[in-house]
């Protein structure tokens, strides 16, 4: 037992607290990449995009790691920017305005964008125009992708982004090591609580993203021959 365990009896409670909520951190964060990538799939098959997959570092650390993912989503929010972009250089301003009417039927929604994006690619997918009305209507860019960006921006920079994601397999004294240098109950209880905060933030922000993309990639499979 360690002498911080005789002076704070509550300590291995909270340090398995920690390792729990870490593995949820990092569980919630592993399911991001993988949404992550499977709209940028999309975005590349259908739209002409261009947006490298990415993957989960276990050598670096959580900051590293949201880094990679707000670089992905950013990239993503610029590709659905330049899409709106053509959709408003290339149409007339009535029927730009029609995308963005909610009044407006949706097959009538779609087939003004799959017209652009045959002028645009050459060649686009019977799916394309759809995409690009669920991805312009939706409040996936506007709302949902920017809460999470904000979010992992905000882990990184606290007290749980130097953290690194290998650290599970290490043993709990090396996870508590690298948490807090030193096994204090005031600092174990700060770090629970970081994690809490965040975590629950990040979970219902993470679940809406998931939502969202499974919509569009629904779809996507609901089109396919």
């Amino acid at each position: 037992m360690m002498l911080s365990d005789l002076l704070y009896p509550d300590n291995p409670r909270k340090r398995q607290e920690l390792i729990q909520l870490h593995q949820e951190l990092l569980d919630c964060m592993s399911t991001n990449f993988h949404a992550t990538n499977e709209l940028a799939g999309v975005l590349n098959e259908h739209l002409g995009c261009t947006i490298p997959h990415i993957k989960i570092r276990e050598s670096s650390t959580i900051k590293e790691n949201c880094d990679i993912i707000i670089q992905a989503m950013s990239e993503i929010q610029q590709q659905v920017q330049k899409i709106d972009s053509d959709m408003k250089e290339k149409l007339e301003p009535v029927l730009y305005q029609k995308l963005h009417d909610i009044k407006e039927p949706e097959l009538e929604k779609i087939a003004i964008a799959h017209r652009v994006f045959s002028v645009v690619l050459g060649e686009a997918t019977s799916t394309a125009g759809m995409v690009a009305i669920k991805l312009i209507g939706s409040n996936l860019i506007t709302l949902t992708l920017g809460k999470l960006v904000s979010l992992l921006a905000q882990i990184g920079a606290s007290v749980l982004g130097g953290i690194s994601i290998a650290i599970l397999g290490l043993g709990i004294e090396m996870i508590l090591h690298a948490i807090l240098g030193a096994v204090e109950r005031n600092e174990l209880l700060a770090a629970v609580r970081s994690y809490e905060e965040h975590l629950a933030q990040f979970r219902a922000a993470s679940e809406k993203y998931q939502r969202a993309i499974r919509e569009v990639t629904s779809l996507v499979r609901h089109q396919a021959p």
